[in-house]
């Protein structure tokens, strides 16, 4: 299986930043292809909140598998643990000051950032804002698998790529729902995922730098992800009553990210 995938997209041939740039634009693609399912849907706010709190909860169970399989463990089995713990913290500490410091609105949690600025963007802007950062996470687990090894990155790649489609559902479903508009909903969606292929790039860059460097933004994209999946992505389906299936959700996607790991790891 990881022979076919590698000649598929000839990972073992590119570099690092090359295997980033491909596999962090298929996430922004798929990140778009789901923002362009709500060209399809009905009437506005049906079922919305379900599917965002499906979305979120499969989201969440690939990232918290992901930060441990392609990122945590191999990170300390090539150095030990220090520099991928430390990694941890700053990547979590990291994410937490942006939420304070970027304004951007959740889905249900409501506003986060400067009261100062709470007025001052579109609502749809500030989802889209709180998408973007939890995407921050994603690019930097694509950029530093990518400086790692192939088939890392293109097993970590392709789950994130996956879990981005309910992602971009996620973002474009809110705006959709209180705006009307479908296209500036898509576009909003596109957004969110080209932060990842932004975001990928440079980690790759910079995991590349050293041997020191490298555990460091393996332990750094796994902190920042569990940050997210912990404060706000959980949190975020089980506040309108769809626990059981967001929690089923949950699962869908960390036993996806456990078998793409297994088989392209």
């Amino acid at each position: 299986m990881t022979t076919t995938m590698l000649g598929l997209v000839n990972a073992s041939l590119l570099s690092p930043v090359e295997l980033a740039a491909l596999m962090g634009g298929v996430a922004a693609l798929l990140t778009s292809l789901g923002g362009v399912l709500v060209l399809f849907l009905g009437p506005r706010r049906i079922g919305t909140d379900l599917l965002i709190d499906l979305g979120l909860g499969f989201s969440s169970g690939v990232m918290i598998v992901a930060s441990f399989t392609s990122l945590l463990l191999p990170a300390i089995e090539r150095s030990g643990p220090v520099l991928p713990v430390a990694g941890l913290v700053v990547g979590a500490t990291s994410i937490h000051l942006l939420n304070d410091l970027v304004p951007h609105e959740h889905l249900v949690k409501g506003y986060e950032g400067p009261s100062e600025l709470r007025n001052k963007l579109r609502t749809a802007w500030l989802v889209a804002m709180a998408i973007i950062i939890h995407n921050i996470p994603e690019g930097i687990a694509i950029g530093a698998t990518s400086a790692y090894s192939p088939e890392l990155a293109v097993a970590t790649g392709l789950a994130i790529g996956i879990q981005d489609i309910p992602e971009g559902l996620a973002v474009a479903l809110p705006v959709y729902a209180s705006t009307g508009r479908r296209l500036p909903a898509v576009g909003l969606a596109v957004l969110s995922g080209v932060s990842e292929l932004l975001v990928a790039v440079p980690s790759a860059v910079l995991a590349g730098l050293s041997s020191l460097v490298l555990p460091f933004a393996m332990g750094f994209g796994a902190g920042a992800m569990v940050y997210v999946v912990s404060h706000e992505s959980i949190p975020e389906t089980h506040r309108s009553g769809h626990e059981d299936k967001a929690t089923l959700a949950f699962f869908a996607g960390f036993i996806l990210m456990l078998l793409l790991d297994t088989m392209l790891g």
